[in-house]
């Protein structure tokens, strides 16, 4: 089979943490032959290891991409004039990987934290790839409030909200059904150990090391879920497939490199667009197993928080914002020949819509609202982009 899997990987340290997910597909019998590995990096990390370690696996592929070498890829394919929708150092250089994945000929995406791990009963390639592959009846959930918790199984007991989750949806009263769902486009995984908290919500949980004092396990889970149509949730890219025409509308938006400071942002307002887009095109997330172990190194919270203040009014009012955005757009792209349901070219539209929206308007009555005007700005950019892209390298017109 062909590497049909391109495994996006965002690291600075932990690197090696890639070995327990190679190991974990050799135990479950997964083809690691599958896999391109892409490990984003920065020029004073340790790229040379990161090198041997690929080198050292049987059977992976995979390439290091430090600033350097992102910029002479840039140059190589002809779109230097984009290089700044990656920021450098920053969660959100995840984007160079969907970059890389629509010039080559891929499938499937994964993003994986390098501060995570597998469990082991869990094939963790296979079990993505079978959610992205699901028919069938499963729990759907909705809110009074258009907004899904993701850790709503258990929050009676541990009262989480996860980073990004708005405030003022807090509290809501949950509706579970079941529903039919058959078109998944991603499969987002769940976490063990040191749940994914904005700052604010840690330091209320008494922890000044970004750590949170309250855990979660195997038994705060109980079975997938889709969110319905017209909710939002949190999307984190820690543990995360997807497929390949999502790309479009899945940019990690720009954060950390921007005169407002705002960061922490990426991969929750990638997924509100996301979101977005599956609603208008019948299209699911779907969310759950396979879990994994979330092993967050220590930090100052207190750090993490002068990243989210600046940004936290305007993440409670993006999806308000998008929530009637796109529907005619979508409309005009003829999608007759998509055997799967969604054309590529369907989403782009659907982001170019919310693109459009975001930068034009006036967002002066919110802290920071320029910002809006600046992603706004930053998402066309990535969309053209992904044209560009599409003028020098044939597959990614797929």
């Amino acid at each position: 089979m062909s590497r049909d899997i391109c495994v996006i990987v965002p690291t600075i340290r932990e690197y090696e943490c890639m070995r327990s997910y190679f190991e974990n597909a050799r135990k479950h019998g997964f083809d690691l032959s599958r896999l391109d590995v892409i490990l984003v990096t920065e020029d004073f990390c340790e790229t040379d290891e990161m090198e041997a370690m690929l080198e050292e696996e049987d059977d992976v592929a995979g390439e290091v991409f430090d600033g350097t070498r992102r910029e002479e890829w840039y140059e190589a394919h002809g779109v230097s004039e984009y290089s700044h929708i990656v920021p450098a150092a920053s969660h959100a250089e995840t984007s160079f990987g969907l970059l890389y994945m629509w010039a080559g000929d891929y499938d499937y995406g994964f993003f994986i934290d390098d501060d995570t791990l597998p469990h082991d009963e869990w094939d963790f390639f296979g079990t993505h790839l079978d959610n992205l592959a699901f028919e069938g009846e499963i729990e759907t959930v909705s809110s009074d409030e258009q907004w899904v918790n993701v850790l709503y199984q258990n929050a009676d007991e541990h009262d989480l909200y996860p980073r990004g989750y708005p405030y003022s949806a807090m509290h809501e009263s949950v509706e579970t059904e079941q529903a039919h769902a058959e078109q998944i486009v991603a499969s987002q995984g769940l976490w063990t150990n040191v749940p994914d908290l904005d700052a604010v919500r840690i330091l209320m949980d008494g922890d000044l090391q970004g750590q949170a004092q309250t855990r979660t396990s195997k038994d705060d889970y109980d079975g997938d879920f889709v969110a319905k149509e017209g909710n939002y949730l949190t999307v984190c890219s820690m543990n995360l497939a997807f497929r390949r025409e999502v790309i479009p509308a899945f940019y990690q938006l720009p954060m950390d490199e921007n005169e407002w400071d705002v960061g922490r942002f990426d991969d929750i307002w990638s997924g509100v667009f996301l979101k977005r887009a599956c609603d208008i095109l019948g299209t699911q997330i779907y969310n759950g197993e396979p879990l994994c172990e979330h092993n967050k190194a220590p930090r100052s919270t207190f750090d993490d928080l002068n990243n989210e203040v600046p940004g936290l009014e305007l993440n409670e009012h993006l999806w308000e914002i998008i929530d009637d955005v796109g529907e005619e757009a979508a409309a005009a792209v003829d999608q007759s020949g998509d055997a799967f349901g969604a054309d590529p070219k369907a989403y782009a539209a659907i982001f170019e819509a919310m693109a459009d929206e975001l930068e034009g308007g006036d967002w002066d009555e919110y802290n920071n609202g320029e910002f809006f005007n600046y992603v706004g700005e930053f998402m066309g950019d990535w969309l053209d982009c992904l044209d560009a892209l599409a003028e020098t390298t044939p597959t990614a017109n797929q």
